[in-house]
């Protein structure tokens, strides 16, 4: 799941430590792909301060979450679906059918959780700047991090910038889809596959729409 819809299971959540700790896995791996980061094996190191505490049970809680999700029959027939949907516009494209549809997924379930109104985007950047640096990079150093000046770059720019309100509009989801596809091939997505990546996302929106809420609450049960 993506950054919104990890949010999702904490919108009534008002512990910030906590709402950081369920997107820092991403956050950290955004920032730093080959950081390879397990604070839930040293879960000791983190029990004398509450607030590090509640950024361990927030990153356990994305990995519970991520758990249920990436092996539900709702993601197995849904990335199969938006993969047939792919499938005709990727021939000349080196990007895998398999990658997109398990991205895309993700991106229009944040795009119908903002469009929906069951959160406010406005309020998971506020939880995000409530979270005191210093306590952060204290949670990174006990994960082995010893650099983190790259992390906080990356953060301050996606606090700054409130990249995710653009979720509210469904063609910023094809962008979103070429920047992190670009991560992995030069040149993932032509101007021309662009134009039909929105049209097929267009059609697999309509088709989500009708259940997507399903999954989120068939998890909330589960981790409660």
């Amino acid at each position: 799941m993506n950054f919104l819809s990890h949010y999702y299971f904490e919108r009534e959540n008002q512990d910030g430590n906590m709402v950081m700790g369920t997107v820092l896995p991403d956050l950290a791996k955004n920032a730093h792909k080959e950081w390879n980061l397990y604070p839930q094996k040293a879960a000791a190191l983190f029990s004398a301060d509450p607030r590090l505490q509640s950024l361990l049970n927030g990153w356990k809680r994305h990995l519970e979450v991520d758990l249920f999700f990436h092996s539900s029959s709702f993601f197995a027939s849904e990335t199969a679906k938006l993969k047939q949907l792919l499938l005709p516009i990727l021939s000349d494209s080196p990007v895998r059918p398999s990658f997109l549809a398990h991205i895309g997924v993700e991106l229009v379930l944040d795009h119908l959780l903002v469009t929906t109104t069951s959160i406010n985007i406005n309020s998971f950047y506020d939880h995000l700047d409530s979270v005191d640096d210093e306590i952060l990079t204290t949670f990174l150093r006990k994960c082995g991090v010893d650099e983190t000046t790259h992390f906080f770059n990356f953060l301050n720019g996606f606090k700054s910038g409130r990249y995710l309100l653009s979720y509210q509009k469904l063609e910023n989801i094809s962008y979103a889809l070429q920047r992190i596809c670009m991560r992995l091939w030069p040149h993932p997505l032509s101007e021309a596959t662009m134009v039909l990546l929105g049209e097929k996302l267009e059609i697999y929106k309509v088709l989500l729409e009708q259940n997507y809420l399903e999954i989120f609450e068939d998890i909330e049960k589960k981790i409660r």
